[in-house]
């Protein structure tokens, strides 16, 4: 099952960084072709059909690859993905994955994607040089249930917030005071929206369920401990987000940087497991 593991690991690695290779032949297809026809008009020329074909075959390959692995992990192991970083990065990865492909099956913006993929590539470049050896659980961590479902409420709030992030790096990119109102930056906008709404819907769970295990674990709901602000941190910036787009009506450029900021301090709220010392801390 371990040596299953490793090679599934191995192939999602390599089918990811196959699809961004791809996309990128895409992108250079599609600029190409806009050129010689001396318009931006933003269909799917014949020549774009390949790579983006391409693309997205590899895009599912390392989802499932990334599913077996961690289905396979969670077998051998007997829990959930939760007691080293080695494990949750995979998870990580699986969630911005499953989530974008969702958002591209929506609005069929391969950006989303390829982002997505980079980001998630580097988790799974990450993890891999992780110890992923299998240890006994601590008593902390032996309320499985519970703390699988922690986990997965985590990995797809954490995946929607890359997909928002990479929609936000996409506006940033792509938006100027000439195209701001073309249908595919708008739908950038409405991206980074929808998917904040989803990871703040999730990333509430999370941290509802996490202090109810915490008063299983440790006899408080709440103690300050570094992963724990690191998280009230971040839903605070998304909460702050949501609210100056629904009642101050911001949108656009202002609205992205302010995503942007949520998604470091998501970054660092991951990082907190290996980084910080507490009762988070996997070492």
């Amino acid at each position: 099952m371990n040596t299953l593991e490793n090679w599934m690991l191995i192939a999602s690695i390599i089918s990811l960084g196959l699809s961004i290779i791809a996309s990128v032949w895409r992108f250079v297809a599609f600029k190409t072709a806009a050129t010689e026809a001396g318009t931006q008009n933003l269909s799917i020329a014949s020549s774009e059909r390949l790579p983006s074909y391409l693309t997205l075959a590899m895009l599912i390959a390392g989802l499932t690859g990334v599913t077996i692995t961690v289905l396979v992990r969670a077998i051998t192991a007997g829990h959930g993905p939760f007691s080293n970083m080695y494990e949750f990065s995979i998870a990580f990865a699986w969630g911005i994955l499953a989530v974008g492909i969702y958002f591209w099956w929506r609005y069929r913006l391969f950006i989303l994607v390829t982002v997505g993929s980079l980001i998630a590539l580097g988790l799974l470049v990450f993890a891999s040089s992780l110890p992923s050896k299998i240890v006994p659980l601590v008593p902390a961590l032996q309320q499985s249930l519970l703390l699988t479902v922690h986990v997965a409420s985590a990995v797809i709030s954490y995946g929607a917030f890359t997909i928002s992030f990479a929609a936000a790096i996409a506006y940033l990119v792509r938006s100027n005071p000439e195209n701001s109102q073309t249908k595919e930056v708008a739908i950038l906008d409405r991206v980074g929206y929808q998917g904040v709404t989803l990871g703040f819907i999730f990333m509430t769970l999370v941290i509802i369920l996490g202090a109810l295990w915490a008063d299983i674990a440790w006899g408080r709901y709440w103690g300050w401990d570094p992963k724990e602000t690191a998280s009230l941190i971040a839903w605070l910036l998304f909460a702050a987000y949501l609210h100056t787009r629904v009642m101050r009506g911001w949108r656009g450029r202002k609205s992205a940087v302010l995503l942007i900021i949520g998604f470091i301090a998501v970054i660092f709220t991951f990082l907190g497991n290996y980084i910080f010392m507490g009762l988070h801390s996997y070492s």
